[in-house]
């Protein structure tokens, strides 16, 4: 993490994570991508390495991530799909010029090509979120039960039952919320 900047919260779905960038949407927002050096960062974290990013990229790149939240939020509630937030991502992955590839394990790797830059990075980014929105992959979309976070997740478990968008953070201070709820219910009941 370069100082002074938020820890990215890292998943393993591309489109979901990006939407991550943002946490906490319901609450005291934190912006994880706020200089266009972050977002050149993010991207390395995920392989899509690219040597620049303007901030006019950067709008796009937030105008993308936020599109990508409103309609897998819509997914994941079962509502219509809002029309401007896919003409955004369908715009995107449009624009972009990367390569799937196969890694011996078996799974898809993007590949930019080294004379890539942003568009193409987020053109993968897009292609992902269609995957998943599309219902091409073996999970379901789900929100976040955190009040303050509500962020939208992939859901890859067994019984896809889980609740929290990151078990460290979410899960963890809501389960740290009702022990110490039971705790001062229990001073409170002993007096």
């Amino acid at each position: 993490m370069r100082a002074g900047f938020p820890e990215f919260r890292l998943g393993s779905v591309l489109a979901t994570s990006f939407t991550g960038t943002l946490s906490e949407r319901h609450g005291i927002a934190m912006e994880r991508i706020p200089t266009p050096q972050r977002l050149i960062d993010w991207l390395a974290v995920y392989g899509l390495a690219v040597d620049s990013c303007t901030p006019a990229q950067l709008d796009l790149a937030r105008e993308l991530r936020e599109a990508i939240h409103t309609v897998a939020t819509a997914a994941a509630s079962d509502e219509p799909l809002p029309a401007a937030a896919v003409q955004v991502i369908n715009d995107r992955t449009i624009a972009g010029r990367a390569a799937a590839t196969l890694t011996p394990q078996g799974n898809r790797q993007w590949r930019l090509n080294p004379d890539s830059g942003v568009a193409d990075a987020l053109g993968v980014i897009a292609a992902d979120a269609i995957s998943v929105i599309a219902g091409e992959r073996d999970g379901k979309l789900a929100l976040c039960a955190s009040p303050t976070c509500r962020a939208a997740f992939f859901d890859t478990s067994q019984s896809r039952t889980r609740r929290w968008c990151d078990m460290n953070t979410c899960g963890n201070r809501q389960k740290k919320a009702r022990f110490n709820a039971a705790q001062r219910k229990s001073s409170q009941s002993a007096k």
